[in-house]
């Protein structure tokens, strides 16, 4: 199990959900570990019925706390110290709670307070109470000061705002606006193992709430997000969990029987499992270039009873794994920013960084151009990321389409987004789906 220097040793003896979730919030913010991991390893030192309140607050608080540092900057006098930045974290989850959750305020505050004492620092109870009331008492004026501030009023940093202003400047404000919302469950049935409607049915015998997703012929949408294990048939490989619009990158492989398929960067798998699904004796080769991630891949195989080749490898260096056949389809879904993605990740705006995007065009660029030799004449190349960037998707791809004059954009019968000029951009929350963007290359 990872461990990490603020959630060592167990955390402590005594803790609860909002002590563990200001230990969480430190972490993410002070030492820039990613979100899911620190909260799983804090999890598991928790009773079972302290997590969820912990996990909403973690959630929460780093999704808003652009906006939240802000308000809290206002009630101090003067900066906590580093070594204290448990205790700021824990301000933060107090003034979420005050602005966001159900839990009435005299509670929220009180047991806020009392946390102080968990994490050691009793001194900062009243430090904390006297915050947390000025803020009840200025909630009128801080609201309104935060619509003078992008930053603060749209829980962004400075820097991705621009971004998105330059790119889609009719779309900028939609775009974070959705990235703010908590994300919706999808779920991808197994069309060798039952229809769409069939799935619907078990899970209303089970009292799940759940729709079809227009756009995706395999895709559900959960009323409620649930346990996965909850899912009738989940272990079996009935379904997985995918966002719809990651499902809609195997509607442009064109799948058929017999090919050749290089998935290049594919964990966890779930795209891998989708392009099984449709043709269970196609041969896939999946490389990832982390062989811990190649994990991940082999328990979706395993649960899905398909089979791919799994190699861990860079993909573009070709010469340490590539055995010399041309593969029918090759699906890049390249290592990107994740700006797409945001409301599943809300640690990317605290984690990500403006030179981030640059590096990562380039890594993009090179998978590009060393995969593109190995595509047959007249097949396909799919490339696909979670951001909504022009740096990494169409500028990517007309970059790579000049370069290559062999190779030809293809539309696709069913479009999986908005046409651009070169490829398909879905938006962050278009159609209530992930932000994704998708292009098609056949080699002439």
């Amino acid at each position: 199990m990872l461990t990490y220097p603020l959630l060592a040793n167990s955390l402590v003896k005594k803790t609860n959900a909002r002590s563990t979730a200001a230990r969480v919030i430190a972490e993410v913010v002070h030492k820039k570990h990613a979100l899911n991991a620190v909260l799983a390893n804090a999890l598991v030192e928790l009773p079972e019925n302290e997590r969820s309140l912990c996990q909403q607050l973690c959630y929460g608080v780093i999704r808003w706390h652009c906006q939240l540092e802000v308000i809290s900057q206002q009630l101090l006098n003067k900066p906590l110290r580093a070594k204290d930045s448990d205790i700021a974290a824990l301000l933060l989850c107090g003034l979420y709670q005050l602005r966001s959750m159900r839990i009435p305020a005299h509670a929220a505050l009180s047991e806020t307070v009392n946390a102080c004492k968990i994490l050691g620092k009793p001194w900062a109870t009243g430090l904390i109470n006297a915050s947390l009331r000025n803020y009840q008492r200025q909630q009128q004026e801080i609201d309104a000061s935060l619509l003078a501030d992008d930053t603060a009023h749209y829980a962004h940093p400075h820097w991705l705002i621009e971004r998105y202003k330059h790119d889609w400047p009719e779309q900028w404000q939609a775009i974070l606006t959705a990235n703010n919302q908590q994300p919706p469950m999808m779920l991808r049935v197994n069309q060798q193992h039952g229809t769409r409607d069939n799935y619907l049915a078990r899970l209303g015998s089970e009292n799940i709430n759940a729709t079809a997703i227009e756009h995706c012929p395999n895709g559900v949408l959960l009323a409620t997000p649930c346990d996965v294990h909850a899912l009738p048939g989940f272990s079996a490989g009935d379904v997985s969990v995918q966002d719809g619009a990651a499902q809609l990158v195997a509607s442009i492989l064109d799948l058929k029987a017999n090919l050749q398929i290089l998935d290049a960067c594919a964990a966890p798998g779930g795209k891998t499992g989708h392009i099984l699904e449709h043709y269970p004796d196609n041969h896939v080769v999946a490389l990832d270039i982390a062989p811990s991630r190649l994990q991940s891949i082999e328990q979706n195989m395993d649960r899905l009873t398909l089979n791919a080749k799994l190699i861990a490898a860079d993909a573009a260096e070709t010469t340490s794994w590539w055995d010399g056949k041309l593969f029918d389809r090759i699906l890049i879904d390249a290592p990107c920013s994740g700006i797409g993605v945001i409301r599943r990740n809300p640690d990317i705006k605290l984690l990500r960084r403006p030179d981030d995007i640059a590096t990562l065009a380039i890594q993009q660029q090179r998978l590009l151009d060393n995969l593109w030799p190995l595509l047959k004449q007249g097949g396909l190349l799919v490339y696909t990321t979670c951001s909504a960037l022009k740096q990494e998707n169409e500028q990517q791809i007309a970059h790579f389409l000049a370069q290559h004059p062999e190779a030809q954009e293809c539309e696709p019968p069913n479009a999986p987004a908005t046409r651009r000029s070169v490829g398909y951009q879905r938006l962050p929350g278009d159609d209530n789906l992930d932000g994704f963007y998708y292009a098609c290359i056949q080699h002439r």
